[in-house]
């Protein structure tokens, strides 16, 4: 069974999703409120898979100043939003993330998982795809069983899963084309990848209006779509237009 890390920051305006405000129509406080949702729906579909869910979230003082709050720590902001997206909140672990960068934080809690704890298998995950599904999850168990590396594409050389069931040199391995990086990594350690379907993370306008329309399409016909992140998207009046001269989808709030 593999752990699944999912890394969570608390939500607060110009901690997460700094682009973001400055590419779309949202502010910075609705760019944290949308970073909330889509994580809630992130720890959900790691909850609804066969994996473990870790919730590793980064402390207090790795956290910016500006962003440290002295009235809610880091631990209860994101604790808070697991206890209102899981079913069952006590089931998940929960623990700090160690190192000064992102591919630092990463790689610790993978190789910590592999070769202190000697997990199967170890995923990190980032919130900012909410329409990774279970299946999803369960599919990159399957294929961790005949490979040491298992990346989840995602747009712009990103990753929204990197699996592994071997370390490999973490040192600049989440530097972005993340894709490309972790590739690099696993080669040279002499891993075999393999990789999942592609689904879009959230860093942009661009990104965003790529997940509304996606989200609206799939209400439209029916389908599953992530509570969550749909329920900010509808709210909030979000849709994609096509007003350009060039005819290049906008997106634009009701």
């Amino acid at each position: 069974m593999t752990v699944v890390a999912v890394l969570a920051d608390p939500p607060r305006p110009g901690l997460l999703l700094p682009r973001l405000a400055t590419t779309s129509p949202l502010s910075e406080a609705e760019a944290a409120s949308l970073a909330a949702a889509m994580l809630k729906d992130t720890l959900r579909a790691v909850e609804a898979s066969g994996g473990d869910l870790l919730v590793n979230y980064r402390p207090d003082d790795l956290l910016p100043d500006r962003h440290v709050r002295p009235d809610e720590s880091a631990e209860a902001a994101v604790r808070s939003l697991a206890d209102d997206a899981l079913d069952d909140p006590e089931a998940a672990r929960f623990e700090v993330q160690v190192g000064s960068t992102r591919s630092a934080r990463a790689g610790n809690t993978v190789t910590h998982l592999l070769e202190t704890e000697g997990v199967q298998s170890a995923a990190v995950v980032r919130g900012d795809t909410p329409l990774l599904r279970r299946s999803t999850i369960d599919s990159a168990a399957m294929n961790l069983r005949t490979n040491e590396v298992v990346l989840g594409p995602s747009t712009d050389g990103r990753v929204y899963y990197a699996g592994f069931t071997a370390p490999i040199d973490f040192e600049g391995a989440f530097v972005e084309p993340t894709l490309e990086t972790l590739v690099d990594g696993a080669n040279d350690a002499g891993h075999d990848t393999e990789f999942l379907a592609m689904f879009p993370t959230i860093r942009t306008g661009a990104d965003l209006a790529t997940l509304v329309s996606s989200v609206r399409a799939r209400w439209q016909a029916g389908r599953v779509v992530p509570e969550h992140t749909a329920t900010f998207v509808v709210e909030h009046g979000l849709t994609v237009a096509n007003d350009d001269e060039d005819g290049t989808p906008t997106l634009v709030r009701d």
